[in-house]
């Protein structure tokens, strides 16, 4: 059973190496079908962190549980349920995705060749390869092994994936490929994955873990993250007289604060709002009932994830 339906729950989880203190008082929640972006500079502890997770490393201090588990005591029933992506997957060159994925499972199932079959063919299917299934390793391109690798991770129906870079060194269409995977699998499994493509985090993720220097600085859902500390823009083109209307919208008590600049023949309004649920509900029903105006773009500006984590972080630092 998970506890508080969360996969990974640590609490003070701690890992020294000599006198470099890798982690410090880690508490770490991921729940339960999340895709969580796991984000820190190089020597962040994002690798220690996985490493003890997995019972790989034992902690100096401090508990982890995964899957209700602890990370120490059964370590080798969770990595049963665990599926695991490396940076950079290897593959024997000699063989076809289709070896590749059957040499896996039979790490896995002892049960019919055909229900083997079945899954492997699942897997393919899932990750685009079916056409080239019985190619061999050598002949695939970066993003074909990523995918493979994903599908190699998968064949064991685990019920926490995690995935080291998974997107990293491939081209846009071999990123948009396994973003869209990890989407269509979050349904089925739940997704920890590091990485430091921050554009990526914030088109696939709805959680993130930020670490520095072995610190927790950050986690939680993505668009608390976006939205904290700061209001919520909403940039809005209008047409007409506005001078009415914008002082209706200033003297409205969430409004914050309105900047207005010529826009083509429009007006453009960046309008901060210091509780967006009134301005989600009410503020384009305003506009658009106002007579002599009309309405010809509407949105809530987007907050750059990378803004944040430089925030955060501080600029990073080095090493590892």
């Amino acid at each position: 059973m998970i506890l508080n339906n969360n996969v990974i729950q640590t609490n003070n989880l701690s890992k020294t190496f000599g006198n470099i203190e890798a982690l410090n008082f880690l508490n770490l929640t991921v729940p339960k079908h999340s895709i969580t972006g796991f984000l820190g500079p190089n020597g962040a502890g994002k690798s220690t962190t996985i490493k003890l997770l997995l019972g790989l490393l034992k902690p100096t201090s401090g508990t982890g549980e995964v899957f209700g588990l602890d990370i120490q005591k059964q370590s080798t029933e969770i990595r049963r349920r665990v599926g695991y992506l490396s940076q950079d997957p290897h593959f024997y060159p000699e063989m076809t995705a289709r070896d590749v994925l059957r040499f896996t499972a039979k790490f896995f199932y002892t049960g019919p060749e055909k229900a083997i079959e079945e899954r492997i063919e699942e897997m393919l299917t899932m990750v685009g390869l079916s056409e080239k299934a019985d190619r061999k390793v050598n002949g695939f391109s970066g993003g074909e092994r990523q995918r493979l690798g994903i599908a190699q991770a998968q064949i064991n129906y685990p019920d926490l994936l995690i995935l080291d870079e998974p997107a990293a060194s491939l081209d846009p269409m071999g990123r948009q490929d396994v973003l869209n995977i990890m989407r269509n699998l979050q349904e089925k499994t739940t997704i920890f994955y590091s990485t430091h493509i921050l554009d990526d985090v914030q088109r696939v993720s709805d959680r993130v873990v930020i670490l520095n220097q072995g610190q927790l600085i950050a986690q939680g859902p993505i668009e608390e993250l976006l939205s904290a500390g700061r209001d919520i823009v909403y940039v809005i083109t209008l047409e007409g007289d506005t001078l009415k209307i914008r002082d209706k919208i200033i003297e409205l008590p969430w409004v914050s604060n309105l900047a207005e600049e010529p826009l083509n023949n429009a007006i453009q309004w960046r309008i901060a709002v210091s509780d967006p649920d009134k301005a989600k509900r009410d503020l384009l029903p305003i506009l658009v009932n106002c007579q002599g105006i009309t309405v010809l773009n509407f949105g809530r500006q987007e907050r750059e994830l990378e803004e944040v984590f430089m925030r955060l972080v501080g600029g990073g630092n080095n090493g590892n």
